[in-house]
């Protein structure tokens, strides 16, 4: 295909096509979640050990997401795609293969590379799509990056206890292929006249910084029995992200436009999402855990992890439906209200579960409450930041929220971790019910800044700041004219 306007016969296959490229790396680079304990026992490997089969794919994927989203904003993107995708597909493969622990570790972090798509299929979205149609498109795209996790969960879980875990990966192997072969056939070059210049160098200053900023969280007994390497290693972090920061700031081709970031909608929608993100992390996390806690511990369901996906259900269908819903009342209402108002809808979640789960139906309301906020969130952001961003910048604009809401997502799993783990008691397995309750009143608090940093978004009227984006896109529309 070329950079022309696709016909309506194309519109109506690309939008399933972007749908499905998103929701497919996604299922894929949360492929690890319910696997680890059939990949320890597999490759006679510690729990820890096997949980590198998670982290290794959001770490990869959350490092390429501002490289990809650069190459996308350029004349490259549908290759920078179908190249993707290959990688995805090439780590499938290593993931199936009889070969050793270290070609998985290798084969999960290829696949987590895909993570990085997302905002690319937003910017064919706002460049081949009709106005109207874009938006509620993009929306869609950001809520399957969400609940992507919830649709695979179940079913690699039911194939990992038929088949093994090997026939799990299978599955995302399966799936990746076809991906590859949907998005080989459905999406078009970019529009004529872009950049596609990468900052080699600050690309890897940033990978470094990101992959400590992920990487720290998480690892407690680091912190715990080797205090002072984990400061060095945090300084060595911050120090990383400010030299990166310094070198987009002077850079003619930036990987992320930082002045733009620095616009108080897409500064705020970015603090909203890493707050936001950490709090819906955490709820995710403590109501999978606590589902899966056996009877013995004095609470929890002792349900199987086949069954506890199960739980994951209603998460994917309300904020599916959460995600349909936000474009038609975007009409009615700001886009930071709706980030307010979903953001209150997590936090009645967290109330749910911190006052009422004695009963496995209880968990199931706090999680389906989590996922229509959660949907809703994810619609309505897009059109947050979008709103001051060029078209030809959709790419890199959303691929630095993506970042954000990685290091959020891991802020939130290592707080849920840290209250945790300080809520069980020496000789024990398992935290006190009363650490959940902790833990829940924490992400409370997060959801109730994330909904009070929306509302100051508010302010923010679109008449104001959408002339930034048009103003930006008139030489495109001008040579477009001749």
């Amino acid at each position: 295909m070329t950079g022309h306007a696709p016909k309506r016969s194309e519109v109506r296959l690309l939008v399933p096509a972007l749908l499905f490229v998103a929701l497919v790396v996604a299922v894929v680079g949360s492929l690890g979640t319910p696997l680890i304990t059939s990949v320890a026992t597999t490759f006679h490997v510690s729990l820890d050990t096997a949980q590198w089969t998670l982290t290794a794919a959001l770490l990869s994927g959350a490092v390429a997401t501002p490289v990809l989203g650069r190459l996308g904003a350029g004349p490259h993107r549908r290759a920078t795609i179908l190249a993707t995708l290959a990688i995805v597909v090439a780590g499938g493969a290593l993931t199936v293969l009889p070969l050793p622990f270290v070609w998985l570790l290798i084969g999960r972090a290829s696949q987590g590379v895909g993570l990085g798509l997302t905002a690319l299929m937003m910017g064919v979205a706002r460049d081949h799509l009709p106005e109207e149609r874009s938006a509620a498109t993009i929306a869609l795209i950001s809520v399957v990056s969400v609940i992507g996790a919830g649709v695979g969960y179940p079913l690699t879980a039911l194939l990992a206890e038929i088949g093994g875990v090997r026939a799990a990966y299978g599955f995302g192997l399966f799936v990746t292929a076809v991906a590859f072969l949907t998005a080989w056939r459905s999406i078009p070059t970019a529009p004529e006249g872009r950049s596609g210049h990468v900052n080699v160098a600050g690309a890897l200053v940033l990978a470094g910084g990101l992959f400590l900023v992920l990487f720290l969280p998480g690892q407690r007994t680091l912190w715990s029995r080797h205090l002072s390497t984990a400061i060095i290693l945090a300084v060595a972090a911050v120090l990383l992200l400010c030299v990166w920061t310094a070198s987009e700031l002077r850079s003619k081709a930036p990987l992320v436009g930082l002045r733009a970031v620095r616009h108080p909608a897409v500064a705020g929608a970015n603090i909203a999402m890493f707050v936001g993100g950490s709090g819906m992390y955490l709820l995710l996390t403590l109501i999978t855990r606590y589902a899966q806690t056996p009877h013995g511990a004095g609470y929890g369901f002792g349900l199987t992890t086949f069954v506890a996906g199960l739980v994951l259900v209603p998460f994917s269908v309300l904020g599916f439906v959460a995600g349909k819903l936000t474009p038609r009342v975007r009409t009615l209402i700001d886009a930071p209200l709706l980030l307010a108002g979903s953001a209150a809808v997590v936090g009645s979640g967290f109330v749910m579960f911190a006052a009422a789960r004695s009963n496995l139906a209880e968990l199931l309301v706090a999680m389906g409450l989590l996922g229509f906020g959660v949907g809703g969130f994810s619609a309505a952001m897009p059109g947050v930041i979008l709103a001051v961003t060029p078209k030809s910048e959709t790419s890199s604009a959303m691929s630095f929220n993506y970042v954000v809401r990685s290091v959020g997502y891991s802020l939130g799993s290592a707080t849920g971790g840290l209250i945790l783990a300080a809520g069980t008691d020496t000789g024990r397995l398992f935290p006190d019910d009363d650490a959940y309750t902790t833990a829940a009143l924490v992400g409370i608090a997060a959801m109730a800044v994330t909904a009070m940093t929306a509302i100051a978004l508010a302010r923010h009227r679109p008449q104001e700041i959408n002339p930034i984006a048009v103003t930006a896109d008139v030489p495109s529309r001008r040579r477009s004219s001749r």
